[in-house]
């Protein structure tokens, strides 16, 4: 409180006027905390009852201190903490800095005619009433802005947590944590469950600027290994959420249920790690399905296609598109020709060669391991 404390060492108040003042200091908190009921509506109710008397007894220590820096008894060290206190403990009950600025502007004036209305009498000269006056705003100036200093600090104390939750969250989700785990989690960081989760991967530095275009309980992660960020969205809207990502270099996972957003993460992880052009895994569920295990994948082609291992191999990879094209044409052999820019009677003649490899072409369990097998290119 340097300000306040220069302003009081410029004032000598006299022990009769001290003497006065504080004779009226219970009257002057009384008035002070009624004018602040009547006039700064959030206090209304918090200032009834028994939170009233402690707020009155308050007032009547800061008024005392008050009086003691005037005197020139104090250093205005304890005021100064407790109004920091108080600007924390107006965050906690939910107020705003502005009610407590209104209130120490209501109180300022309020104290200042109660105490002016002491001195003058007490024979305090004209010119020491008007640095009785510079003490008394200034001293309430230098408690709004402890209260101002403590009602941020909360703030930010308080946001940076909620954020530390919040991400905590999200690692529990990712996890794949018990829902146990995911409820205790979800209390700590105050957020309402959605009925789905939708993973998006990106690279860290746009997850953040993504994630704030994104509905508010969307929770994002942007320190992953690899420069990876993730942003788990709430009910997404998946053709919007697209187009919101439009530009980004983003995997989109599907929708699952929000205790099962690990899911939705572990496929878009693996949509990124077949190939760098996948956006939306809901358009490559068939690749993802066929390489969900690779080995097996693997040795279904090997089995399937072995008839094909006795050629030369550009004849085997010619019949195996030709047989590709077949399957996902259902045989009929002009479309099939259209698919791989050739003659239709080329296909006839490449069918032949085929159907002479694979003696039960027509089974179909053979129909089915083939399309299996060829349902990926593989070079």
């Amino acid at each position: 409180m340097s300000h306040a404390i220069r302003r009081a060492s410029e004032l000598a108040l006299d022990e009769t006027t001290v003497t006065a003042l504080r004779a009226a200091l219970r009257t002057t908190a009384d008035e002070v905390v009624e004018a602040i009921i009547d006039e700064v509506p959030p206090y209304a109710n918090a200032l009834a009852g028994r939170m009233g008397d402690t707020i009155r007894r308050a007032v009547h220590t800061a008024l005392g201190h008050y009086l003691d820096l005037a005197s020139g008894n104090a250093t205005g060290g304890d005021a100064g903490d407790a109004a920091y206190e108080l600007g924390r403990g107006e965050v906690r009950d939910g107020r705003s800095m502005d009610a407590l600025l209104s209130a120490y502007r209501v109180g300022a004036r309020v104290a200042w005619r109660c105490l002016a209305a002491g001195a003058v009498p007490a024979g305090l000269p004209a010119a020491e009433v008007a640095k009785f006056a510079e003490l008394t705003f200034a001293y309430i100036d230098e408690l709004s802005a402890a209260s101002a200093a403590g009602h941020a600090d909360e703030l930010a104390a308080r946001g940076r947590a909620h954020e530390r939750h919040l991400e905590h969250l999200a690692r529990d989700l990712l996890a794949g944590a018990s829902p146990d785990v995911l409820l205790a989690s979800v209390q700590r960081a105050g957020w309402q469950p959605p009925v789905s989760l939708t993973a998006v991967l990106l690279p860290a530095a746009q997850a953040r600027p993504a994630y704030r275009a994104l509905d508010p309980r969307a929770l994002v992660l942007d320190d992953l290994p690899d420069a990876t960020g993730v942003l788990l969205v709430p009910d997404a809207d998946r053709s919007h959420l697209l187009r919101q990502l439009t530009g980004r270099t983003a995997v989109v996972g599907p929708a699952r249920p929000w205790t099962r957003a690990s899911a939705s993460y572990a496929r878009a992880v693996r949509a990124r790690s077949l190939s760098s052009d996948i956006r939306d895994t809901e358009d490559h569920l068939p690749e993802l399905v066929l390489s969900a295990d690779v080995d097996a994948f693997a040795d279904l082609r090997a089995r399937a296609l072995a008839p094909l291992r006795t050629l030369p191999v550009a004849t085997a990879r010619r019949l195996e598109e030709t047989l590709r094209a077949w399957l996902l044409h259902q045989g009929r052999r002009d479309e099939v020709a259209a698919a791989l820019f050739v003659h239709p009677q080329t296909v006839r003649y490449r069918m032949s060669q085929l159907r002479e490899l694979f003696p039960d072409l027509a089974s179909p369990h053979r129909v089915l391991e083939l399309t299996l097998a060829v349902g990926l290119r593989v070079s």
